[in-house]
């Protein structure tokens, strides 16, 4: 596996823990519709909550959360909207976004609540 995919897993794995940590209920790990994918879908009170994790071995080349464009933002409403429809719920939901960078192999979270709205 490429560098890049393992600490994209590991960021993953960190942002899942960190959630828990805060109360909230992971639902679904890497969900897909065709071409679309969701990172961690979770749950807060009756809130769903569509997140999407970004990991980087450093800085260098911004932060992370920068890298969810809008074109990225507009994948993450579809596949969140085919989730909704397939699973036939009726809930707020918001994106939020987790940044992590790892600084001497240790992570550093940045939790963006209400990243963006659809």
């Amino acid at each position: 596996m490429a560098k890049h995919n393992e600490v994209g897993k590991l960021g993953e794995e960190v942002a899942a823990q960190y959630l828990m940590r805060k109360g909230y209920d992971i639902v679904e790990r890497n969900w897909r519709n065709i071409h679309k994918e969701i990172d961690i879908i979770a749950k807060k009170g009756k809130e769903l909550v569509i997140v999407e994790v970004k990991a980087r071995q450093s800085d260098e080349y911004g932060d992370p959360d920068m890298a969810v464009t809008r074109q990225k933002q507009s994948r993450l409403i579809s596949a969140a909207n085919a989730y909704i429809f397939q699973n036939g719920l009726d809930v707020s939901t918001r994106f939020d976004i987790i940044s992590i960078i790892f600084r001497d192999g240790e992570p550093v979270v940045n939790h963006i609540e209400d990243a963006f709205l659809p």
